[in-house]
Parts: structure tokens; sequence; C-alpha cells
């Protein structure tokens, strides 16, 4: 069987974007157990709940739901477990002194698979307030009017 290339996204966390300021992504490999590897490649997770952290200088990926593998025996995982994060020391140094400044936390935007190994984007970011949502919305909403306005314009024009 010929072996995966380029990349394939399992799920993303759209709703992060929204309700996050990213400041800085990094990719990190994943723990996995050989049930929770199938589901993914099935296609079936989710990133609603979860989050990252850091604890005694190893990185930390929680409540993101795998549901079990359907064809799994007693072997099977727990759907909402700990997972633990592979990234580079100097990585989780940087990270844990940003999430200690306050404010910032680990938000996991999406799990993909990397030729054929599974990896998380997780993103230090910033908590937005509502007024900062809203603001959002009407720049992206203002945007979309302007394009469609160049666009029925260039159509007359042609």
């Amino acid at each position: 069987m010929p072996r995966e290339q380029g990349e394939k996204v399992v799920a993303t966390n759209r709703k992060a974007r929204h309700d996050y300021t990213i400041e800085d992504t990094y990719e990190a490999g994943l723990v996995l157990m050989g049930t929770e590897v199938k589901s993914l490649r099935m296609g079936r997770a989710s990133l609603v709940d979860g989050y990252a952290f850091i604890d005694g200088g190893e990185a930390w990926l929680d409540a993101v739901y795998i549901p079990e593998y359907i064809e799994g025996t007693w072997t099977n995982h727990a759907p909402r477990r700990k997972r633990k994060l592979l990234l580079h020391k100097q990585q989780i140094l940087k990270i844990s002194h940003r999430v200690k400044e306050g404010g910032y936390t680990l938000v996991p935007l999406r799990i993909y698979f990397l030729d054929g190994k599974a990896k998380v984007e997780i993103a230090v970011a910033k908590g937005k307030r509502e007024y900062d949502k809203r603001q959002t919305l009407r720049e992206r909403q203002d945007r979309r009017e302007a394009e469609r306005a160049m666009g029925t314009r260039r159509n007359l024009g042609d």
C-alpha cells in the first residue's frame, strides 16, 4: 500500500478564530492509540471543547473528541482522554512563558495528517471581547460588500 503524501485535514476549529485573536501557531505531533488513528483516518473528530496546556514541561491536549473506533474491541480508547503533544523543548518553554503572562491560552485549530503522521495545529491566542467579535464580523461584511460592488462594476464595464 503506498504511503500517504501531502496534507489531509480531519477536523478544524472554526469557532476558535471567531472567539480568539490568534498570536502564534505551532505544529505538534500527537501521541495516539491505534484505534484513535483509525477513527481519525475515517475523518471523525471534534475540536469544539478542546484546549491545550503545559504541565511539568510537557504539552497536553485535552477534551478533544475522537469517537471510539466502530470496529474496535476491548482495546478501544476513551473518546475525550488527555493526549500528549510532541513539541521541541524550546517551543514548550516559549509557549509556557507566553501563557503565564496572562490573558493567553492554547487553542487547537485543526487536526490533520501530514505525510501519514497525525498532527495538530495549536495557537497561542487571546480571548476576544464581545465588541471585538462584532467588529470583526462588521469588517468582514464590509469587505464582502465592497468586493460585490467591484464585481458588478467590472461586469458592467465589459
